[in-house]
């Protein structure tokens, strides 16, 4: 998208998210955060033991109950700042959008008569004109003509693109640009519901539920959070039993350090910034639910053509009958596709004209054109002195051929049953009814799809092509490809029964499809993405829109969906283990003096019981802002598999969480024990 930005701050954004800082200090606000929320009250706890020990130090003194006061007031603000930096920066981009949206003008088509109007104003089955230069008002499907579409408004993408009337690409986006051509289009959404709606909501958090893990995370944390108010209480009785007062800024402070007050202030900014990076992907995504769910994945269907295949079959070898000169039967294969605009037939002049000894071949003076119909299923050339070139499927072509009286050369049959086991087409050429050979045209396996399916497979993806091939030839493609299964020859129901089948035995299913046949399956699928450039009907049915219409995007979104689930918990497993050595830290020095036994625990050799707690709630609420890069950027994610990726997180973020705050209370300590 145009408005994507490079660096995670931004000034404006910055400033923003500084403000909603203190707005979301309101109660109300907070409580959805419940480890947030007891932090709050116990700063308020602290606000008043603050003004109290102004005049009365039973409870410590004034500047000691301050600093305690303003740090545990960092802790929540560092909090709210994680989570508003993470929607500034989606506002940020709705910004732009919603200017595309209000100050659009749009050339409403009423009776023949057309009217300039405001593009807010369009409803559902308006039509409406674009010409060259015009932006798009509104979402739609183009009814008559075509145009070529800037579309890097929405998708980022420089390249334009073509639209036209009829088949899967005529749908169209509010806020693209037309470049050339004229068209006419029918509004296909209401107010509020067309992309740039969806989109502005979605970057706003506005429709942002919280995904079942994240609510769990949650109650789990509440739990964390209750465990601690209990161990808190009980210190109080073994402090009288100890004879060591226990004030209650020590009480607070001990409280907020144990609870794990890093995942509960990173938890929102992790789920936003998870959706967000869906969104920098060029994927509209409906839900947090859909990404967080592509993050658990089992099952992935794609479509061969376009996904595994670059879309169009292309001419790879020609193979003359024996005792037919070759460059004879490749100037024949020419003749008979010049007037071929399809792009297996450009192909086959591209190839006749590569490398030594290929030919450039012009157009006879006078010469008809025959082209492809379903009924010859043939093509060619015929030229005024009697020479006659066809090139078709075999079957036709043979018949062709015997009806004439001639021959057909068993070797052609042999080769065109090979070219067919290979998963290949094979196309006959005859010239006046006799056969000089063979064109053999392939499926191009597109660049690098082997090993983007190895590490689907690394992650436990499990990936089927779908094809409308035979079995034969969709065999072959999903051996060459990599895939681990495939349909062929589908039809709608097969892909929605697959589907089942597979969520039946427990198990997450992706489907990626453009076409109204595909809505079932992506109704169905647990994770269903539409192409922006598909049908309506698709785009309604599946959670998630691809906006540049690349459907090896689906594995991209895997990748985005996992390091949203892995940030997650290498966050948690950090927060807890953080815990652990805060607890150590503050514990120990407490009672030290009281029970000389328990020095031995104070293994960070703290100054005192004052600096103990001070460098425990000082280190708490700064490491909040030293992640906040890391919840919006994301664990980096690499395919080692799930034992191999726990044994990371733990050794890295697990003994990384305990070994940071013993260095860092402990030279915190050093500081503050200056100044008590």
């Amino acid at each position: 998208m145009t408005t994507h930005q490079n660096t995670l701050f931004q000034g404006e954004q910055v400033k923003e998210a500084l403000k909603q800082s203190f707005i979301k200090l309101d109660p109300r606000i907070l409580v959805r955060n419940p480890v947030m929320f007891t932090v709050e009250i116990g700063t308020v706890v602290m606000l008043i033991v603050t003004a109290f020990s102004f005049t009365n130090h039973s409870q410590g003194s004034f500047g000691y109950n301050l600093t305690v006061f303003l740090i545990l007031l960092l802790t929540v603000l560092f909090a709210n700042f994680a989570e508003a930096i993470a929607e500034a920066r989606g506002k940020a981009q709705a910004e732009s959008l919603r200017k595309t949206r209000e100050e659009t003008p749009a050339r409403l088509l009423v009776d023949g008569k057309e009217n300039q109007v405001m593009s807010s104003t369009l409803r559902k089955g308006d039509i409406f004109l674009c010409e060259a230069g015009d932006t798009i008002p509104t979402d739609g499907e183009i009814i008559e003509g075509i145009a070529t579409i800037d579309e890097s408004a929405i998708t980022g993408e420089s390249a334009p693109v073509i639209r036209e009337a009829g088949g899967d690409k005529s749908s169209v986006t509010g806020g693209t640009k037309v470049l050339s051509d004229r068209i006419k289009v029918m509004v296909t959404t209401q107010p509020g519901e067309s992309f740039l709606d969806k989109m502005i909501a979605l970057v706003e958090g506005a429709s942002r539920q919280k995904t079942p893990n994240e609510i769990a995370l949650t109650i789990l944390l509440a739990g964390f959070t209750l465990i601690f108010v209990i161990v808190c209480v009980t210190l109080k009785p073994f402090g009288d039993y100890a004879n060591t007062p226990i004030t209650i800024a020590a009480f607070i402070s001990l409280f907020v350090c144990l609870i794990p007050t890093t995942i509960g202030g990173l938890l929102s900014a992790i789920g936003i910034a998870g959706m967000d990076r869906a969104l920098r992907a060029n994927v509209i995504t409906k839900s947090g639910k859909a990404v967080e769910t592509a993050g658990d994945l089992d099952t992935l269907l794609l479509d061969k053509t376009g996904t595994i295949t670059i879309g169009n079959r292309k001419a790879t070898h020609f193979w003359p009958v024996e005792g037919v000169n070759e460059n004879e039967f490749i100037k024949a294969c020419v003749l008979s596709s010049l007037a071929d605009e399809t792009p297996e037939g450009k192909s086959i002049v591209e190839l006749a004209e590569e490398g030594a000894g290929r030919l450039t071949v012009k157009v006879p003076d006078g010469a008809t054109f025959i082209k492809f119909t379903a009924e010859t299923r043939s093509s060619g050339l015929d030229t005024p002195d009697g020479l006659r070139v066809r090139k078709g499927a075999f079957d036709a072509i043979r018949n062709m051929v015997l009806k004439a009286g001639n021959s057909f050369p068993d070797s052609v049959e042999g080769r065109v049953k090979i070219i067919a086991s290979n998963g290949g087409t094979p196309l006959v050429v005859c010239q006046n009814e006799k056969v000089l050979g063979v064109i053999e045209l392939q499926d191009i396996i597109k660049t690098g799809i082997y090993e983007r399916f190895e590490r689907l497979r690394k992650m436990g993806v499990k990936t089927v092509m779908v094809t409308g091939d035979n079995p034969l030839t969709a065999k072959f493609i999903a051996e060459k490809a990599g895939v681990d299964d495939f349909i062929a020859e589908a039809k709608p129901e097969d892909k929605m029964n697959y589907i089942k089948k597979e969520q039946q035995g427990g198990k997450l299913v992706a489907m990626m499809g453009d076409g109204t046949n595909d809505a079932p399956a992506l109704a169905q699928a647990d994770v269903g993405v539409a192409m922006n450039s598909g049908t309506q009907a698709a785009k309604e049915a599946g959670n998630m829109v691809d906006l540049d219409n690349d459907p090896t995007k689906l594995i991209e979104i895997v990748e985005i969906g996992k390091q949203l689930l892995m940030t997650r918990g290498t966050l948690t497993t950090f927060s807890i283990a953080n815990d652990v050595a805060k607890y150590f830290a503050i514990v120990p020095a407490l009672f030290m003096v009281s029970i000389p036994s328990l020095r031995a625990l104070n293994i960070m050799d703290l100054h005192s019981p004052e600096s103990a707690i001070l460098s425990a709630v000082i280190f708490n609420a700064i490491i909040i802002p030293m992640l906040i890069p890391l919840a919006l950027r994301g664990v980096e994610y690499k395919p080692i598999g799930a034992s191999a990726l726990l044994r990371r997180n733990l050794l890295i973020y697990g003994f990384g969480g305990v070994i940071v705050p013993f260095i860092g209370i402990k030279l915190i300590d050093l500081f503050v024990s200056l100044f008590i």
